[in-house]
């Protein structure tokens, strides 16, 4: 599987729009047949800051990177950013999460 870590900086003042301007990118994404997780997340440290972590199949990232919703949601972002986004990008074993063995409740 391909998972992926994507860290956003978002102006100040885009911090509470910015959930509206992704949720259709993250709805199409979603749906995508090779998509297995695609979860937004904000920074206890940085409040202008959202983490994105997602996984495709091995065949769905692919698709993916080439859907129109893809490209119409990177532009969707673009005014609300501040930067350009960091990202890790790793195929990976495995086809989803796994029990932490050190954290067994």
């Amino acid at each position: 599987m391909y998972f992926i870590v994507v860290k956003f900086a978002v102006k100040p003042e885009s911090v509470e729009a910015f959930p509206d301007a992704v949720a259709e990118f993250t709805a199409a994404t979603r749906a995508e047949p090779g998509n297995l997780w695609f979860e937004w997340s904000r920074s206890l440290d940085d409040p202008n800051e959202f983490v994105l972590v997602e996984a495709f199949t091995d065949d769905g990232a692919g698709p993916h990177v080439s859907s129109d919703h893809f490209a119409a949601g990177l532009e969707a972002m673009r005014p609300h950013l501040v930067s350009t986004p960091r990202i890790i990008s790793r195929q990976v074993d495995g086809d989803g999460w796994d029990a932490m063995g050190e954290l067994q409740v």
